[in-house]
């Protein structure tokens, strides 16, 4: 099979905004390379190893990918993806004058090469996260998220990925509700059942993003205590709609690992969804943002409890 292949040169604070615009344009797959650099600071106070493969993308670009089926019509989608990636700049995102060409690729080019970069990583004292194709061996108490990403977000190498799953081991304590909005490939689900939590609601707009989670929360033996669901549910209890099954509205934690500018947007519904003591944790807020977060979150009655960094990008935990 052959495909459309975009590709956008750009920054690295729009890699996730641009990887989602490719998703809602329908991408059969991302493809995402940062700069091969050795002087970005990388955390490895928990033995974490990083290959970094040698290019000439300068530091603080990316070059991002998306595929479409060559069966599409090419031009209209790539229209539509330049427009999205203008109105990005509407909201303060630095793309950097992105460059976008486009040409047509076998799909053995791309579709599994990724996997040999993917390898088992632990991401906290407890939590390790494993590709389903790779053989480990856990140790005394670790916890082991069984992983196939497929073409979703969320392997758990991102900074905004680690850091909330470092923040839901420090405030699961056991038998919460817990809603992970934004689920991707679910792996924030995953973990929050693992670490104890009764239910977990994982939200998604994505129908590639429902189908990865579903797929990992079975993977885990976790099917009976996530409920993976295409839809909005803050929008669904904003209008007064019936609650989705599986959690108790309302719960003790969210999650949401999504952009500063939709953390804001529907800081107000989760503030509802939450029980008084409830744990918001807010992700995917590049550093130059995290000002106009917490001061939302501040606004609708959170108190901010903690904020944590990595390649500037935070996690803000907030209590009702």
């Amino acid at each position: 099979m052959r495909w459309h292949e975009i590709t956008i040169q750009t920054t690295e604070e729009a890699i996730e905004p641009v990887s989602n615009l490719f998703h809602e344009l329908g991408a059969g797959g991302v493809s995402i390379e940062e700069s091969g650099t050795l002087n970005k600071p990388r955390d490895t106070s928990l033995g974490q190893w990083y290959e970094l493969p040698l290019n000439d993308i300068p530091e603080g670009r990316a070059v991002i990918k998306g595929y479409f089926s060559e069966e599409l019509e090419i031009d209209p989608i790539l229209g539509q993806f330049k427009e999205q990636v203008r109105r990005l700049e509407q909201l303060a995102i630095d793309t950097g004058n992105p460059l976008i060409d486009v040409r047509v690729v076998d799909d053995e080019d791309w579709a599994n090469a990724w996997k040999q970069y993917f390898k088992p990583l632990r991401i906290s004292p407890r939590l390790t996260i494993k590709p389903t194709w790779e053989p480990y061996e856990p140790g005394p108490g670790e916890v082991i998220l069984e992983l196939d990403p497929g073409m979703a977000f969320g392997t758990g190498t991102h900074a905004t990925t680690a850091l909330c799953l470092q923040t839901l081991e420090q405030v699961i304590r056991g038998g919460e509700d817990v809603i992970d909005v934004g689920t991707g490939s679910g792996i924030l689900a995953v973990a929050a059942a693992k670490l104890g939590a009764r239910h977990v609601l994982a939200l998604d707009l994505d129908p590639v993003a429902v189908s990865s989670a579903t797929e990992n929360a079975k993977l885990n033996g976790l099917e009976e205590r996530i409920t993976v669901r295409r839809s909005d549910l803050l929008h669904a209890i904003r209008e007064g709609q019936e609650a989705e099954p599986g959690v108790n509205i309302p719960v003790q934690i969210v999650v949401a690992n999504i952009l500063a500018e939709i953390i804001v947007r529907f800081v107000s519904d989760v503030y509802r969804v939450l029980e008084p003591g409830g744990i918001y944790i807010a992700s995917g807020i590049i550093g130059s943002k995290a000002g106009e977060v917490r001061e939302a979150l501040e606004t609708a009655g959170f108190t901010v409890i903690g904020e944590t960094t990595d390649q500037d990008w935070v996690v803000l935990t907030a209590r009702k």
